[in-house]
């Protein structure tokens, strides 16, 4: 048998026979995770004013840390810990709320971590002197395999397949990775691979990305989404920390110095994806307010790329008790309708036509109402014979009567966030209203 025979066998062990079930919930027990859901997300504008990124309001009901969290429990690991950084209170309060039914006498929980200087006089320098402050409480999980993931993303994945990569691979480090287009590549850290698809390159946002060896068209990306054995991981995490000229982050400095001289595997987005659909993968990056309402919008569909309704799979979340979504009058003119649209519990729509829109928990809207194209986020009240069209509404803002939103570009630039697309955030502060300064 060649040699180049030997090695396309051996991939296709590695990557395409399915591990058994019992072997992947032996790896997820041993397994320790944790969620770097310290970051504002300053791309969001003032809609992460007075929240971390990971807590915002996603999809009608759930917040963005609640991806990562449902994937860990639904993949079996449940030692989770979520570090979080910046104006943390309304994440806190959600994880604490939403997140409690894990058993501590089973060596389950979701422990909140906020940055606490633990090791030094430093906030978080860094996504691995993140991780570093805390190697303490990691050690303290016992586990074999560290999970480290982003908090906010949107996507479903099953973690079990890539810790099977991880360990068939013999690997002391492995990345998941997406296939972007080649163009897209040049906002992501590119990992090289070769026919087994270990990584023998990373390079952070490069002009000219290399392709992957088996589609010249893609690249792959890193979703920032690693598993370490856990004494590897310690040990590179000391040697960083002591590093002056170390920026502390992973795909800057950790996965560069360890791929020439230790096993670093690309694990494919592909092979854990859950409910892709025609070989579409769903994962977003809702980083901007365009992608935010945009990927808000795509849930609107008659069958959306993310499904919300799987209960093989479920995003589990807090929600708080309120009566069911109500629509009232049918008179000419004054119908309370929506269609093509996420409704929550507790919202009220009052003789107004809702299309193509996202609305959460408790948003009530007044008679006479257009409301197109819009995401509002909880407890935010529409006065009557309001226009809104292509919106964000921040969390209980309070539209008054008569304004038109979405309508005149110019306009309203002047008094809120338009986006390069088009798109209209309106918070509390831009209309004047008292700062709630909270979730």
């Amino acid at each position: 048998m060649s040699n180049n025979q030997s090695k396309t066998d051996e991939k296709a062990n590695l990557m395409h026979e399915p591990p058994s079930d019992r072997f992947i919930s032996n790896l997820t027990k041993k397994t320790v995770a944790i969620i770097l859901a310290g970051g504002r997300g300053s791309r969001l504008k003032n809609l992460t004013d007075w929240r971390a990124k990971p807590a915002v309001q996603f999809g009608g009901k759930f917040r963005i840390i609640d991806f990562p969290l449902s994937n860990c429990i639904n993949s079996g690991i449940r030692r989770i810990n979520v570090a979080t950084q910046y104006k943390a209170q309304s994440l806190i309060q959600h994880i604490q709320r939403g997140w409690g039914f894990l058993r501590g006498e089973f060596n389950e929980y979701v422990n909140i971590i906020p940055a606490q200087q633990r090791l030094s006089d430093d906030w978080y320098k860094g996504t691995a002197d993140a991780v570093y402050q805390n190697i303490d409480l990691l050690r303290e999980g016992g586990g074999k395999y560290v999970l480290i993931l982003a908090g906010d993303h949107i996507y479903k994945m099953d973690y079990g397949k890539m810790l099977a990569t991880h360990v068939t691979s013999k690997a002391d480090m492995t990345v998941a990775c997406i296939n972007v287009s080649l163009e897209e590549a040049k906002g992501f850290g590119v990992v090289s691979v070769d026919e087994l698809d270990k990584v023998v390159k990373f390079t952070e946002k490069p002009a000219n990305p290399q392709p992957m060896p088996d589609n010249p068209a893609q690249a792959f990306a890193s979703m920032g989404i690693y598993i370490f054995n856990a004494k590897f991981l310690y040990e590179q995490l000391i040697l960083d920390a002591g590093d002056a000229d170390s920026s502390h982050d992973f795909g800057a400095d950790i996965i560069p110095r360890i791929i020439h001289k230790n096993h670093v595997q690309a694990h494919r987005f592909t092979d854990s994806c859950i409910n892709a659909k025609s070989n579409n993968y769903y994962w977003r990056d809702v980083g901007t307010i365009d992608a935010y309402w945009e990927a808000n919008m795509e849930l609107t569909k008659v069958i959306p790329e993310l499904n919300l309704y799987d209960r093989e799979w479920p995003i589990w979340t807090y929600q708080e008790q309120l009566p069911p979504a109500k629509f009232v009058f049918n008179d000419d003119g004054r119908t309370g309708s929506a269609t093509d649209s996420l409704v929550s519990g507790g919202c009220l729509i009052s003789g107004s036509c809702v299309t193509n829109s996202v609305l959460f928990s408790d948003v009530h809207v007044s008679d006479y109402c257009t409301i197109e194209g819009a995401v509002i986020l909880p407890k935010s009240t529409i006065g009557r014979n309001v226009v809104l069209k292509n919106v964000v509404i921040d969390r209980s803002c309070n539209i008054p009567d008569g304004m038109q939103i979405g309508v005149d570009l110019a306009l309203d630039a002047k008094r809120f966030y338009v986006s390069e697309k088009g798109i209209v955030l309106v918070t509390p502060d831009m209309l004047g209203q008292d700062l709630y300064r909270v979730i």
